[in-house]
């Protein structure tokens, strides 16, 4: 049996088990999960290990790639310069980054990018997976890029794009990549373990991932799926993992621990605080996480509601039973979530990857065994 570490109240004590399950079940290697109530982390789990051959331990100080649960947090960063009055969400991107306004994206407000109605999901024409490592590349493709489907009728899946984009409206709101931000604003006075674009210094904590043993089904495969997924150049490539990790993809590269993705999520969850410190208000909150759009997604085979850069609960029910949570999961089975109703928020992290794009269910039953103690 995994020995299983950390802090869990004995009211919680449902959720160690469904924590052990997952383990004894084979569904893990390593794995941490945390939840913090009214910005206080009460639960904080982790066990096996963080390499495949199981010859290191997964422990408090292990790092954990967690690919699109990034997005989270850039929706985080990009809220807070909306209450600074830096950005607006009904701006058009174009005032902003004239660049980005060709070929009929002139219209596009932030709000609708952060949604994933821009209709970017991925390069219209093939490319060599090593241009993500090259940003000015990148941006010169999306802006030069007509969308692939009507922008604002409808939501489509931006696995990496999206944080390119995100990732330049708020270079020039605020003059610091996300990355820089997150260190300088939140993880450094906050004492988060949390990184978008991760130094060399750090490598050596993070945990090996465990592909996953089948590809994610994405439904009938057309142009704008291949785009996001399937195409040689849809993801980054043919530089390392060392590359890979000092970048800053603000939707894919982020790396955390499980309590870290929670007390950040505390943010949302806590009214716009987060030790103490007001850095949304309630007005600003409300605009980050309300509905932009409700529909059949055009890349992910789901229903989703989308909020500005937030995937919302509603009609998927993976994160709690609140229609109001919102979150995101990253590939493999990673996810962060906030609940306003409850006042809680919480991260799951783990390096044995599974095929569910959305909804792994290790973090769901994790999730549903804490509102059941709840």
């Amino acid at each position: 049996m995994t020995e299983i570490h950390g802090t869990c109240p004995d009211r919680f004590a449902r959720v160690k088990d469904a924590f052990a399950a997952n383990f004894t079940e084979g569904a893990e290697l390593g794995a941490r999960f945390a939840v913090a109530i009214d910005g206080q982390v009460v639960i904080d789990l982790w066990g096996g290990y963080a390499d495949r051959p199981k010859t290191k331990a997964f422990g408090p100080d292990t790092l954990t790639p967690v690919f699109s649960t990034t997005k989270a947090v850039t929706a985080l960063m990009i809220a807070t310069l909306v209450e600074q009055g830096k950005l607006d969400y009904e701006q058009r991107v174009a005032e902003l980054w004239p660049e980005f306004g060709q070929a009929g994206k002139d219209r596009l407000t932030v709000a609708q990018v952060m949604s994933h109605q821009a209709g970017l999901p991925g390069f219209a024409r093939s490319q060599d997976p090593s241009i993500w490592f090259d940003r000015e590349a990148v941006l010169r493709e999306l802006c030069a890029q007509a969308p692939m489907w009507e922008p604002g009728t409808a939501s489509g899946y931006h696995p990496v794009t999206i944080g390119y984009i995100a990732g330049e409206i708020f270079r020039r709101a605020d003059g610091r990549s996300v990355g820089q931000a997150l260190r300088e604003d939140f993880a450094v006075p906050c004492g988060l373990d949390l990184w978008i674009g991760l130094p060399e210094s750090e490598h050596a904590r993070c945990a090996d991932m465990q592909k996953p043993p089948a590809a994610p089904s994405l439904g009938e495969l057309d142009p704008i799926k291949t785009a996001a997924f399937l195409d040689k150049g849809s993801s980054p490539g043919g530089k390392g993992t060392a590359e890979w990790r000092k970048i800053e993809i603000p939707s894919a590269n982020g790396h955390a621990t499980a309590p870290a993705l929670a007390r950040f999520m505390s943010v949302i969850a806590n009214g716009g605080r987060i030790d103490g410190r007001q850095v949304l208000s309630p007005p600003t909150l409300a605009h980050a996480i309300k509905e932009r759009i409700f529909g059949q997604d055009k890349v992910l085979p789901y229903k989703l509601s989308w909020a500005a850069g937030f995937l919302r609960n509603k009609a998927i029910k993976i994160y709690g039973p609140g229609e109001l949570s919102v979150g995101h999961s990253g590939w493999g089975g990673s996810c962060a979530f906030a609940d306003p109703e409850t006042r809680v928020s919480g991260g799951y992290v783990m390096n044995k990857q599974s095929p569910h794009l959305i909804g792994d269910p290790r973090a769901v039953r994790l999730i549903d065994a804490f509102y059941a103690a709840l």
